[in-house]
């Protein structure tokens, strides 16, 4: 495996032209949070916002959309009534497809209601789409719903979301994490894996990269949802769903880093990653 680099960032960050404006540099839905989880649809929503996509059309509950929308202002907020459900399948679905790219599942809950969307919207969304944190969880009722896909689609386990998808434990080691992410790769050709931890793997047809950026600091709730705003931000942008990994996955990592350097690996916060990306993208803007 290759270790990723700033130059993979700085190869294929989407550029910014001079006449560029909202609807040149891309749209993102995310399909977000729940009552008691609206943090993971601010974290997601404020790091793809930061992340320069430029517009994000936020669907979540009525409950957290007060909250939601003074963290976020710059989202355009569509709420739903009720629970999160099959029942909203076709609104969701609407405008994902609509949209340059989707992600679906940070804090939106693994219930009897979100298991069949979460396996429509898999089969159905003809944009990039991102699944994380319950959305994978639900998505392991239906694995076989990622073979219908023909648009790219981005995957985010942590190991125990990766075992619960598959069965099989990634242990430790690089080579063995590596092999399960191969094996997983050969079962759903159409997908890039994000398996996370320690050392993240980007893996995909393309090839399989390594993550050696990041540190301990990071290790709190939270972090993925970042993750995942950053990685469908550049889907939406325009970079391929690989692409799109690879460098959200280092983008994240340096900026983890950077606010370690700043407020201590005990002390820093998910939000601060965010709030340090400005940093990452100053250094890597041609």
């Amino acid at each position: 495996m290759r270790t990723i680099t700033r130059d993979d960032i700085r190869e294929h960050l989407p550029p910014r032209p001079d006449n560029a404006h909202k609807g040149t540099m891309g749209s993102l839905c995310a399909v977000t949070g729940s009552y008691g989880y609206a943090g993971a649809a601010m974290l997601c929503a404020r790091a793809a916002l930061r992340s320069g996509v430029g517009l994000l059309y936020q669907m979540l509950p009525q409950s957290i959309y007060p909250a939601f929308t003074a963290y976020a202002p710059e989202a355009v907020c569509l709420p739903l009534d009720g629970v999160l459900s099959a029942a909203h399948a076709d609104m969701i679905l609407r405008r994902m497809n609509a949209c340059n790219a989707a992600v679906i599942g940070c804090g939106i809950g693994n219930t009897d209601s979100t298991r069949p969307l979460i396996a429509q919207v898999v089969r159905e969304c003809t944009s990039p789409l991102l699944l994380d944190a319950d959305g994978l969880n639900a998505l392991c009722a239906d694995m076989d719903a990622l073979c219908a896909r023909t648009a790219g689609a981005v995957l985010t386990p942590h190991p125990k979301e990766f075992e619960r998808m598959t069965g099989i434990s990634v242990g430790t080691t690089d080579s063995k994490r590596a092999d399960a992410a191969e094996r997983f790769i050969d079962a759903y050709p159409n997908t890039v894996l994000v398996l996370k931890g320690d050392r993240t793997i980007v893996a995909s047809c393309d090839g399989m990269l390594l993550n050696t950026a990041g540190n301990p600091g990071m290790a709190k709730g939270g972090s993925g949802d970042v993750l995942s705003g950053i990685i469908a931000s550049l889907m939406a942008q325009g970079a391929d769903a690989f692409d799109a990994a690879v460098m959200g996955v280092h983008i994240h990592a340096l900026a983890g880093d950077i606010a370690a350097q700043h407020l201590s690996r005990t002390a820093m916060l998910p939000s601060d990653i965010i709030e340090h990306l400005p940093q990452v993208f100053l250094d890597s803007e041609e």
